[in-house]
């Protein structure tokens, strides 16, 4: 069976350092035709990419004026509304023609896009990281997240789900991730559009004399609907991250990663990079999995795992609307409340 590409929710797409003001780029998700651009001001805009006019791309030699953006076909401007306000050769503006507009925000220097395949407006907001782990400090707290800090992907045939999923397998961090041991699951909590949870990891560190000692780490992570995976980990210095997961059609999608490596007393650039570049070969392990990965529904699963995956299935089809579910919707939805039926001890 297939999933839906088009679920509900906030999604990634991009470094708010990748447009400055007077800047226009061409996007395309949701299998959509896309422009983003920067108004002089410093307002993100996102529309849909084709001139009311005569159909061309404003992502491909638009320019900004003001808050406006301007067709480089025959100079027609288009309000961040989608409303015409300047046709050069006339003084009057065509006021029945509009271009699509859609929501975004920017936090903590990512560019947001929200997506509804209904056209609904946000039901709710993009926050910022650091709100959303008691304990972990103020964006002051950390180094910006730089070039070692950030990773995109091309697009991949990789489902926002299979991330989404990471947040209840707790299994694979031995395997995929070489931890030294399963970790244990402290606290799991589904909100209506989070889902929380806490892992106990205990890790080993190489000390100054070659010797190691055991060190307990803590990883708090935050979903928010399917698309965006927050995470705040503590162990030896503290790593806090978005794993983002975009689509782009109805096979593809982008992976950003973004970490965010505390300020610790006595550590140089260097080993900064260092833990930012252990962070993001760690999402290069999942992607080594999830760009082969099958969709398996229901799966097989051990007795410890079934709750997890059953619950977090559950909770994450209220982002896909009716309608929108995919090839063998009305399958998943049994197949998921039966999850226990296919464990193993």
């Amino acid at each position: 069976m297939a999933l839906s590409m088009k679920p509900t929710g906030w999604f990634q797409i991009g470094w708010s350092t990748e447009l400055d003001a007077g800047d226009v780029k061409p996007l395309r998700y949701f299998g959509q035709d896309l422009v983003a651009y920067r108004t002089r001001s410093g307002r993100l805009v996102v529309l849909n990419a084709y001139c009311e006019h005569l159909g061309a791309h404003l992502g491909h030699g638009g320019t900004v004026s003001g808050d406006d953006i301007r067709c480089p076909f025959h100079g027609w401007e288009w309000s961040p509304e989608g409303r015409n306000t300047c046709i050069p050769y006339q003084k009057a503006t065509n006021r029945v023609r509009k271009i699509g507009t859609w929501t975004a925000a920017e936090r903590d220097g990512i560019m947001y896009l929200w997506h509804d395949a209904e056209g609904r407006a946000p039901s709710y907001d993009v926050p910022s990281l650091f709100d959303l782990f008691p304990g972990c400090g103020s964006a002051d707290d950390y180094h910006e997240p730089g070039e070692t800090g950030r990773f995109e992907s091309a697009a991949l045939p990789i489902h926002p789900q299979y991330a989404s999923e990471n947040g209840v397998d707790f299994a694979h961090f031995k395997y995929v991730h070489r931890a030294d041991e399963i970790p244990t699951v402290v606290h799991r909590e589904f909100g209506d559009n989070t889902f929380r949870t806490e892992l106990a990891l205990n890790f080993k560190r190489r000390n100054a004399d070659g010797s190691f000692e055991l060190v307990e780490g803590r990883t708090r992570a935050t979903l928010l609907g399917v698309g965006l995976g927050y995470s705040y980990a503590d162990g030896v210095g503290a790593i806090c991250s978005l794993t983002a997961v975009t689509p782009v059609d109805d096979e593809t999608s982008i992976l950003r990663f973004t970490a965010w490596a505390s300020k610790e007393d006595g550590e140089g650039a260097d080993r900064v990079a260092k833990r930012q570049r252990s962070a993001v070969g760690q999402l290069k392990a999942d992607i080594a999995i999830w760009e082969h990965q099958r969709y398996t529904e229901p799966p097989g699963l051990a007795t410890a795992e079934a709750a997890g995956f059953r619950d977090i299935r559950k909770w994450a089809r209220r982002f896909y609307p009716e309608g929108h579910l995919g090839n063998g919707a009305a399958e998943q939805t049994a197949g998921t409340d039966e999850l226990q039926a296919g464990t193993t001890s």
